[in-house]
């Protein structure tokens, strides 16, 4: 999924989540770890909200990678459900709209259960290079909201475009090291003896 450019002029949060995600592009991974709870912290402001999640799918499962929630804590990373029962699963394969503001009457999320309450719902797939679904990049809020609107969800998906270019640059600088490693290449040491 890709954003036509007509569609959507980038805002202030757009461009502040584009200078995080995309000035530590290049960066260790704890600047990069910093960057997604820093703009997944403005997106929880922003949109007011009060728990924005980065989820990938693995196995069945919907892992929570990355959590950003006001105070009370309903998930946390590391945490796991089957994917089958999750919101996200419905978002990706369309049975569910990315926007929702009063999941409560929705009819979408009528047989989903969940020990906490859901009033508004956003979420999109992040999509990796060759169209992989990675997970979602979700965020809700405990009472519906009716203020949420197409532009909030235009912002949401660039974010996630934005996080699937930095997952995408991760995995190759992974898969690099790893064919380096199977053929025994070691980064070449300078003999500092011999200088």
């Amino acid at each position: 999924m890709r954003l036509n450019e007509q569609d959507f002029e980038p805002d202030d949060l757009s461009v502040r989540v584009a200078e995080l995600l995309v000035a530590t592009a290049d960066s260790t991974d704890e600047q990069i770890d910093n960057s997604v709870h820093e703009v997944l912290k403005l997106l929880r402001e922003r949109l007011k909200m009060d728990v924005v999640f980065v989820s990938e799918f693995i196995d069945g499962k919907r892992v929570f990678q990355k959590v950003e929630s006001t105070g009370r804590q309903v998930i946390a990373e590391g945490g796991c459900d089957p994917v089958e029962e999750s919101w996200c699963i419905r978002v990706v394969d369309g049975r569910m709209p990315q926007l929702v503001n009063n999941a409560a009457t929705h009819p979408a999320t009528a047989d989903l259960k969940l020990s906490f309450p859901v009033g508004a719902h956003l979420s999109t797939p992040i999509v990796l290079k060759y169209g992989r679904i990675y997970g979602t990049l979700c965020c809700f809020s405990f009472g519906a909201n009716e203020s949420l609107n197409q532009r909030d969800l235009k912002n949401l998906q660039y974010t996630a475009q934005l996080m699937a270019a930095k997952i995408d640059m991760q995995l190759s600088r992974q898969q690099k090291a790893a064919d380096a490693s199977r053929w025994g290449l070691e980064p070449i040491q300078p003999d500092l003896k011999r200088m």
